[in-house]
């Protein structure tokens, strides 16, 4: 199962972060051939590695950006 896992980065919208070599990034990901997504996580320089991210719809992404502008 895991040997099908596959992803591209279709879109990169920008940076949020850095820490040492890593990136903290918004982009829009195709996870496994599927739809891409709205991703936010951090990225290794080759974008071979990647941390712990959330992923959304353009729609969670719209409610979050609501959510973040009554702040």
């Amino acid at each position: 199962m895991a040997d099908d896992f596959s992803f591209e980065i279709t879109r990169h919208f920008g940076v949020l972060s850095e820490r040492k070599d890593w990136t903290m990034e918004l982009n829009l990901v195709s996870w496994s051939g599927r739809e891409p997504k709205y991703d936010i996580r951090s990225w290794s320089p080759d974008h071979q590695k990647m941390g712990k991210g959330v992923t959304m719809t353009k729609e969670e992404l719209l409610a979050l950006k609501e959510l973040l502008s009554s702040i």
